[in-house]
């Protein structure tokens, strides 16, 4: 085996999922150049990743990148997608390949009839079903992520009174019933007695800024003032992370971080919870059991369908800050 490429075009999260895939076909085939195919918006999480030797992105249409990869005359593609796009690429490159069970029928079974027909197995186990026919078991070393050496600090920009030791949360995320609504964590950070980092997108500075005025002077918002690698660089430093069901969980989980991890609309069933497989007593999921309409989506809506969203409003913020405390005197 000379040459392998990999498929994962989005997002950050999924794209951390498969790096134990990654790390273990470069331990089973040390020679072998690896590729990975992604969207040129993620190229920096994978970047400064050692095991991966060239990194060929697209910004829309598989069409961009297609003469880059007939050229290299890959030996086998390793598809941990599974959509129409990367079986085109799969198709138009021809020769070997596998992917991995989606169950997109067994979690639309979930979400409209509450039927779970799922496997209790991590997506990370799913992904390595991928490479079975080839010898590769994982060696259960658990995510990777790591910082390039070149990226700016982080830790410069943060409060004095932040330098010693601070809560990471996470406010960001791609929909907004995975997300704690403001006012909720406002209580939240009001209950913990700790200095705390508030982290997410430009699409989340208003609510930063709203926690920061309203929590007062324990809490700095770095929304939207960070790169995704700077963000990385403060989770990995934090005492504890508070966050929902989003891309920085796993970069919590890949430093094997203390998180809390804080569930709304999706379900942990999906398979697609913190992933730290040496010690799973680092994390703790907070979620309101019990809701008919929960899962509502395997990944998510704008606003709550019922207009309640319980699956965020009943969430007990006094054991989690109770939780928070615990993880920092640990």
């Amino acid at each position: 085996m000379k040459k392998l490429l990999v498929i994962r075009f989005s997002s950050i999260g999924d794209i951390i999922l498969t790096t134990p895939i990654v790390r273990c076909l470069k331990k089973y085939f040390p020679e072998c150049e690896i590729h990975y195919l992604t969207k040129q918006a993620f190229k920096p999480i994978l970047k400064a990743n050692p095991y991966i030797t060239k990194i060929i992105t697209i910004d829309k249409r598989i069409n961009e990148a297609l003469p880059i990869l007939r050229a290299e005359k890959y030996d086998f593609v390793v598809d941990l997608h599974k959509n129409f796009r990367s079986i085109g690429v799969r198709l138009a490159l021809g020769g070997k390949s596998s992917s991995f069970p989606k169950l997109n029928f067994k979690k639309w079974l979930l979400v409209n009839f509450k039927i779970n027909l799922l496997p209790n197995i991590h997506i990370v186990d799913r992904y390595f079903e991928a490479i079975e026919s080839m010898g590769v078991k994982n060696d259960n070393s658990g995510l990777d992520y790591f910082i390039p050496e070149m990226e700016p600090s982080a830790f410069d920009l943060i409060p004095e009174s932040h330098r010693s030791g601070y809560v990471a949360m996470v406010i960001g995320g791609k929909h907004k019933t995975k997300q704690m609504p403001v006012e909720l964590s406002v209580r939240l950070v009001k209950e913990i007695s700790y200095p705390v980092i508030i982290l997410g997108g430009p699409d989340d500075s208003t609510e930063g800024s709203i926690i920061e005025s309203e929590a007062g002077n324990q809490v700095w918002s770095a929304c939207g003032k960070l790169s995704i690698n700077q963000s990385a660089m403060l989770i990995k430093q934090a005492k504890v992370v508070i966050t929902n069901d989003t891309g920085l969980m796993h970069i919590a989980a890949a430093f094997k971080k203390q998180i809390i991890s804080i569930w709304g609309n999706t379900i942990q069933e999906f398979g697609m919870y913190p992933y730290i497989p040496s010690n799973k007593d680092l994390y703790r999921i907070f979620e309101v059991n019990g809701l008919d309409c929960r899962p509502c989506s395997k990944i998510g809506f704008d606003k709550c369908p019922k207009k309640h969203f319980n699956c965020m409003m009943k969430q007990d913020i006094n054991a989690i800050a109770m939780c928070t405390s615990k993880m920092w005197e640990n």
